[in-house]
């Protein structure tokens, strides 16, 4: 049991966690705003009785009221929506950690693109998670914050502003998985600076008697109503690091833009049905329409491998050049692997690398030495056993290169 097992197993249930807690958070996010969206005029005599549904669910019926501000008299158990929120951020977070900043040499920088330090790329990438929290609330909080629909074109301009300076940092891939971040830190810093503060002291007001004041209720609707709208494009630049035809075209920062504009198209279908306004079929048709766009628009350059020469390495790359028994790994890898993995793949059905890994020249073998290591090292999972010549003595080679390399 090594490190990189180890490190990869560690991945793997931080991934989990995330996945949960993201099912869950945006379960609930999705589940609130189809009820308040869905409320009918309540028959209830009760002040502040603004909407109710009756739900049928597992056997059992709800009835649901909705207060304007609040009821008038708190029950002792009061449940609160944030941990969701919250876990699914952290989660993601320390995904982060695990995959961009631990693997940056390999994942988060291209030295095609911008040639910095890790330590550099480390700090770009927490600044502009920072930076985007801050500028948003900021405009949301002022004057031109008031009109809405003035607010969501406005923010999403900074997205695709950022979305293409991302590209001129990182590498596709990360590019994209930040843009997923950046959005998802407005998100998760909505909850926790403006919507529970504010829950907190409508709640605390009417433990002591005052009548709340509906400001803080009307500031904590507008926000979670741009976390409704955000929350598809984030799931599917969370997703895009599987697939190289988003985060490895020349216009991924496009691509990306676009996907914002099919989150909204999709959730005001939704929205509209929601409210009884009817289904707006139109958006079905935009939807489709964007992502015939998107697909065209990533085949317009195939994805391709940093042309990366040896002498730019970094020394944790290079080492893997310089160890004992790399010549013989990389006769495997050229003799097993590269016939897919190649700028021009010869295996029938296969028009480009897969998962936009190449492994032809010395410095791209380097480069995914890790991968090698686990997947057709360690494990059997390439070359995938339909097409697999890789005998057990030539998986030995590669085991003992890329332990050679590291020490372990």
């Amino acid at each position: 049991m090594d490190y990189v097992i180890l490190e990869a197993w560690l991945e793997f249930a931080v991934r989990w966690v995330h996945v949960i807690t993201g099912i869950a958070w945006i379960g609930s996010s999705f589940y609130f705003i189809a009820l308040d969206l869905g409320l009918r005029k309540s028959n209830d005599r009760r002040q502040n009785v603004h909407g109710e549904e009756w739900q049928v669910h597992g056997g059992g019926f709800y009835h649901v009221q909705k207060y304007l501000v609040a009821p008038d008299r708190l029950p002792e158990h009061l449940i609160w929506f944030k941990w969701e929120s919250y876990s699914t951020w952290l989660s993601g977070f320390a995904m982060l950690i695990l995959v961009y900043y631990m693997g940056a040499e390999l994942y988060l920088i291209d030295p095609n693109v911008l040639d910095i330090p890790v330590w550099q790329a480390i700090l770009i990438s927490l600044g502009s998670l920072a930076f985007g929290w801050v500028i948003y609330d900021l405009i949301c909080k002022s004057k031109f914050g008031e009109d809405n629909t003035r607010l969501m074109l406005l923010l999403y301009l900074i997205l695709v502003a950022m979305a293409w300076g991302y590209t001129q940092v990182f590498t596709g891939r990360a590019a994209l998985l930040h843009l997923g971040a950046f959005t998802a830190t407005i998100m998760t810093a909505n909850v926790f600076v403006i919507i529970m503060p504010n829950q907190r002291i409508v709640v605390a007001d009417l433990r002591s008697g005052r009548v709340p004041d509906p400001k803080y209720g009307k500031i904590a609707k507008q926000r979670s109503t741009h976390n409704n709208y955000l929350t598809l494009p984030v799931i599917f630049l969370m997703l895009s690091n599987h697939y190289p035809l988003a985060f490895a075209s020349h216009y991924n920062w496009l691509i990306a833009a676009l996907v914002f504009l099919m989150g909204v198209t999709i959730r005001h279908y939704f929205n509209s049905s929601h409210a009884g306004k009817g289904q707006p079929k139109w958006t079905w048709v935009a939807t489709t329409v964007l992502f015939l766009v998107i697909i065209w628009l990533s085949t317009l350059t195939a994805p391709v491998a940093p042309e990366t020469e040896e002498a730019t390495l970094a020394p944790s790359i290079q080492r893997f050049i310089d160890a004992d028994g790399f010549e013989d790994a990389y006769d495997v890898v050229l003799g097993n692997c590269a016939m897919c993995h190649g700028a021009e793949p010869g295996y029938e059905g296969i028009p480009w690398a897969p998962k936009g890994v190449h492994l032809e020249t010395e410095a791209q073998v380097a480069f995914a030495a890790k991968r090698i290591y686990l997947q057709a090292g360690v494990t059997h999972a390439m070359p995938p056993p339909s097409a697999s010549y890789l005998e057990a003595e030539d998986r030995a080679v590669l085991v003992a290169w890329y332990r050679a390399a590291t020490g372990s």
